[in-house]
């Protein structure tokens, strides 16, 4: 899986470079999610920009995610979500469960 990683403000931004998270890559997904959670990484946003499809194997690494940095006392949002990927957080109501963000500065701007 194509990623890049960014510590800012006291936050691990994971920049998810890919059009698709899927069965395919949701396995490395989490493993790098929970990894990081493992390192004392606690406070992660996670940036959507280029993703374009998300199935339930992808919500699923994502929703691990969060229930392990909410287990630490962390928590893991998301940003930047392109309109059909939002489609699907809303229609599995996880809209309800993550804090999602317009982007990194509203995200920042809310932990502070």
């Amino acid at each position: 899986m194509n990623l890049t990683l960014q510590k800012t403000n006291g936050c691990t931004v994971l920049f998810i470079k890919e059009e698709r998270i899927d069965a395919h890559n949701s396995g490395e997904l989490k493993e790098t999610i929970l990894r990081l959670i493992e390192q004392g990484e606690i406070n992660i946003i996670v940036q959507l920009e280029q993703v374009r499809f998300i199935d339930s194997s992808g919500l699923g690494a994502l929703l691990s995610g969060h229930k392990n940095a909410a287990a630490k006392s962390g928590k893991l949002v998301i940003t930047n979500l392109q309109q059909q990927v939002l489609s699907m957080f809303e229609l599995t109501r996880l809209n309800r469960i993550f804090e999602i963000y317009a982007d990194l500065n509203e995200a920042f701007d809310s932990e502070t």
